[in-house]
């Protein structure tokens, strides 16, 4: 088992989830948090079975995730 940080976005039409440290894309959605973190975890095994534990970064773990703000000019 390995702990893999998850970040849950909410969104005006629902919720967006995707782990750090993956190689390659996985992200779950869903109506409420409690969906959208069931549906990553589940598309997160199905990529760890589909492309093999090689996809976790071991070399380089997220230690901490910040969340920031920046102003860009358009």
């Amino acid at each position: 088992m390995k702990q893999i940080k998850i970040i849950i976005e909410k969104h005006p039409d629902g919720y967006i989830a995707y782990p750090l440290g993956i190689k390659g894309i996985v992200v779950g959605e869903g109506d409420t948090y409690e969906e959208a973190l069931a549906d990553v975890q589940s598309a997160l095994r199905c990529h760890l079975e589909v492309f093999g534990k090689e996809v976790l970064e071991d070399e380089s773990p997220v230690i901490e995730a910040f969340i920031a703000e920046a102003e860009v000019i358009i």
